[in-house]
């Protein structure tokens, strides 16, 4: 099957320039061709006249089974996320945590997340597992599943890591992901790289969320070894009153990705985490730091920290078709990407494509009831708000 996104404004992703009227063409659910005077013989037009192309954004760290219970911890600290989220997994039944999926899941896509990185807490049973499977391959959006147990394709070993585990469990385990082939992915706060550092554990197969007490060093031997680093600035500013490191792992030479991590505390999509940290720079540096130049962070280098950049994360040929196209700035000559930085919403996603597939169309999800999925989701954010505060450590 081919498909032809035709007249749109092209943004590559990657910080290459912008090509105006440019057709994006599609066949077997990959970039084929895609430039300016592109003739699509024999494929399905997408009129996309006015709007802005650019590569899915991909949510390199996101708790899915967390989205029923979105806002519900507004004021919660770090201490307090541990003491009343986390143990709720535990009672989540299978048809729980299918509905949290698919709320969380079509709440991304309609954002224009293509890809997730779902980060799953703890082992669940297999009617847990294959539930929320269920709901994922339901909804449509490419997605790299995190467990402790690595049993199939497009999975990663989620781990608790050297700063939550005993040092040596976390060693094997990260021995054992390596032997498995995977990505190894776990949390830190930063204590733990220099320690990785001089056992020779850091490397490519690495993949660190958040690391906010980053030194200098740190970022240095995290950079050097390849190791994909993934950050949250809403939630690190929500939940730790705490700023993202992104300034420090750049001026090592890192490419940070960007996550939306949990929904107690924030919106479905990356847009706000994308501009928290252009205003963060902005103000740490008093410059105006280019707009443009962290729109990478939520495509090819939040694709690369979880090891899929050879796959997704630009609109060039021989990467999967994962496409956006984005209403509200035809006004606009160029810099379209700044635009999109600095002004693009929820609202403004007009069209979705995951390998060639259009799972949006003119603003609304195909074969997804957003208000259907949220009332069903509903039971799973009892019970209120007040009992989803803890006391300070």
């Amino acid at each position: 099957m081919r498909t032809a996104l035709v007249h749109a404004h092209l943004v590559p992703g990657d910080g290459g320039p912008e090509v105006p009227d440019a057709t994006v063409l599609i066949e077997d659910g990959a970039i084929v061709d895609v430039g300016a005077g592109i003739e699509p013989q024999g494929a399905e037009i997408v009129d996309a006249t006015g709007l802005t192309a650019i590569p899915g954004l991909v949510d390199g760290h996101q708790h899915v089974w967390q989205a029923g219970l979105r806002g519900a911890g507004a004021d919660l600290s770090i201490t307090g996320y541990r003491d009343t989220v986390l143990p709720r997994l535990a009672a989540f039944t299978p048809e729980d945590l299918h509905a949290a999926t698919l709320l969380g899941a079509a709440e991304s896509l309609n954002a224009g997340i293509t890809t997730i990185f779902d980060w799953r807490h703890g082992a669940l049973a297999p009617e847990h597992t294959e539930a929320a499977a269920d709901a994922l391959a339901a909804v449509g959006v490419r997605t790299l599943i995190g467990t402790p147990e690595v049993s199939g394709p497009d999975q990663a070993l989620a781990i608790m890591g050297p700063e939550i585990d005993d040092y040596d469990r976390a060693v094997r385990d990260i021995e054992r992901g390596r032997s498995l082939g995977v990505l190894i992915s776990f949390h830190a706060q930063g204590a733990c790289v220099a320690r990785l550092h001089a056992d020779g554990l850091l490397g490519p197969d690495l993949n660190i969320a958040h690391l906010n007490a980053m030194s200098e060093p740190d970022a240095v031997w995290l950079a050097e070894a390849g190791v994909g680093v993934t950050m949250a600035p809403t939630c690190e500013a929500a939940i730790r009153a705490a700023a993202a490191p992104y300034a420090r792992f750049a001026a090592a030479g890192g490419r940070p990705g960007l996550s939306t991590d949990t929904a107690i505390n924030g919106p479905a999509g990356l847009f706000e985490p994308l501009r928290a940290l252009l205003w963060s720079e902005r103000v740490r540096t008093g410059e105006i730091v280019p707009a443009a130049s962290f729109l990478p962070s939520v495509t090819v280098d939040s694709a690369r920290a979880i090891g899929l950049a050879d796959r997704i994360g630009t609109l060039t040929v021989g990467k999967r078709a994962d496409v956006l196209l984005i209403d509200g700035f035809a006004h606009l000559t160029g810099d379209r990407a700044g635009a999109v930085v600095t002004s693009a919403g929820v609202e403004n996603v007009r069209h979705v494509l995951v390998d060639g597939r259009v799972v949006k169309r003119d603003g609304r999800l195909v074969g997804l009831d957003l208000a259907a999925l949220r009332g069903s989701a509903q039971r799973i954010g009892r019970p209120p708000v007040t009992a989803m505060r803890a006391p300070e450590m």
